[in-house]
C-alpha cells in the first residue's frame, strides 16, 4: 500500500513543478486506515539454507535451456548467467525465479539512480520506457514492472479507461479509489493491457500493488474468495506474457497463493511482527523482497537475515536512498 502512497505523492508533487527528477517524487493526503496488522496466524518456520537452491548472482536459478538476448550470446543474459534472457521477456518455460537472499533497489520516487549495484530493480512500469529496462539489462540487472492492481488512479495516462463502476471507496490517498475485483471480466482486459505494457518495454517481472483488497475499506463487500480469485487472475496475466509476478503483502493468503506467485514483496513485516508468515515462499525457493520505513536496520536485520529476507530499510516516499541489512 505504501508504495502506491509513494507513487501518488510523487506524481503529484511532479505536477506542481518543472524540476528534472521525473513523474516519481512524493505528496500523499494520507487519511488511509489499511494496515498490515490485520493478519493470519503464523505461518511454517523459514527454510534452512540446504532447502533454498543454488543461485545465480542476479538471484535466479538458471534454467537448463534458452536463447540469449540480442547482442549476448545464446543462452546468456547480459550478466552472463545461463539459459535466460535479460533484453526482453524470458520465452516460455523459462520464467524468471529470484531466489532467497537477492539483493534489490526499490525505487519509486525522484530521478532513477542506475548506479545501484545490485542485481534487481523494481521500477514503474508508466515512469520509465524501454531504453531504461534497456540500460539496466545492459548492466546485467533484471527489472520488475510496478503497476497499481488493486486500486483506480486519477493520474495515470489509462485513467479513463476504467468506469465508474469498477472505482469504490478512496484508498486514503488522493487520486486513489479501490477497484471492484469482482468484476475480474472487466478487470481482467484492463491489467492485460498494463502486463502488455510491462512485457514490450522489456520487464522481467510485475509487481502488481494492492492485492489484498478485501481487508480494507473498498466500498464493495468483498470476500477472501474473490481476493484469491482476483489475484490469481493477476498471476496468470504475466505467465502468460512470459514474466514473474510478486505477490505484494496479502499475508493472510501466501500460504493459498505462495504456488501462483514466483517472489514477495513486503512492507513493514518487521514493524507489525509478522515476518515469519512469509516463510512458505522461502521454504520454496522464492525471494522475499522485504522493506522497513520505520524500523531502523539495527532493530530488524538479524531476524530478516535468518528467515532468508532480502531486507533493507528505505524512506517511504521510496527514492533512491536504500539502507540494506
Amino acid at each position: 500500500m505504501l508504495a502506491a502512497v509513494a507513487l501518488t505523492t510523487a506524481l503529484l508533487a511532479t505536477s506542481c513543478s518543472s524540476s528534472d527528477e521525473g513523474d516519481d517524487s512524493a505528496s500523499a493526503d494520507a487519511t488511509g486506515t489499511d494496515t498490515p496488522a490485520a493478519t493470519a496466524p503464523a505461518v511454517p518456520a523459514p527454510a534452512t539454507p540446504s532447502q533454498t537452491p543454488p543461485t545465480s548472482p542476479d538471484g535466479s536459478t538458471p534454467p537448463a535451456t534458452g536463447t540469449g538476448a540480442p547482442g549476448t550470446p545464446a543462452g546468456t543474459t547480459p550478466g552472463g548467467t545461463p539459459g535466460t534472457r535479460g533484453g526482453a521477456p524470458n520465452p516460455a518455460g523459462a520464467i524468471w525465479q529470484p531466489r532467497p537472499g537477492v539483493t534489490w533497489q526499490w525505487q519509486l520516487g525522484g530521478t532513477l539512480d542506475q548506479s545501484v549495484d545490485v542485481p534487481v530493480y523494481d521500477i514503474d512500469g508508466f515512469e520509465h520506457d524501454a531504453s531504461v529496462v534497456a540500460a539496466l539489462h545492459a548492466k546485467g540487472r533484471k527489472v520488475v514492472c510496478y503497476v497499481n492492481a488493486g486500486s483506480w488512479e486519477d493520474f495515470r495516462p489509462d485513467a479513463t479507461a476504467f468506469s465508474k463502476s469498477l472505482q469504490g471507496s478512496g484508498n486514503g490517498w488522493q487520486g486513489e479509489k479501490w477497484f471492484d475485483i469482482r468484476q475480474i471480466d472487466k478487470l481482467k482486459p484492463l491489467m492485460a493491457t498494463r502486463f502488455d505494457m510491462c512485457r514490450a518495454k522489456g520487464f522481467d517481472a510485475v509487481e502488481p500493488d494492492l492485492l489484498d483488497a478485501y481487508v480494507n475499506k473498498t466500498g464493495f463487500p468483498l470476500t477472501a474468495n474473490d481476493q484469491l480469485a482476483y489475484n490469481r487472475m493477476i498471476a496468470g496475466l504475466a505467465h502468460e506474457r512470459g514474466m514473474a509476478v510478486a505477490l505484494k503483502n496479502d499475508l493472510d493468503q501466501i500460504p493459498e497463493l505462495v504456488g501462483d506467485f514466483d517472489f514477495a514483496v513486503n512492507e513493514q513485516c518487521a514493524e507489525y511482527d509478522e515476518c515469519a508468515k512469509l516463510s512458505p515462499f522461502i521454504k520454496a525457493g522464492k525471494a522475499v523482497l522485504h522493506v522497513e520505513y520505520n524500523v531502523p536496520v539495527g532493530k530488524f536485520c538479524s531476524q530478516a537475515k535468518s528467515l532468508g529476507l532480502s531486507s533493507m530499510e528505505k524512506h517511504l516516499n521510496l527514492d533512491a536512498w536504500r539502507q540494506p541489512c
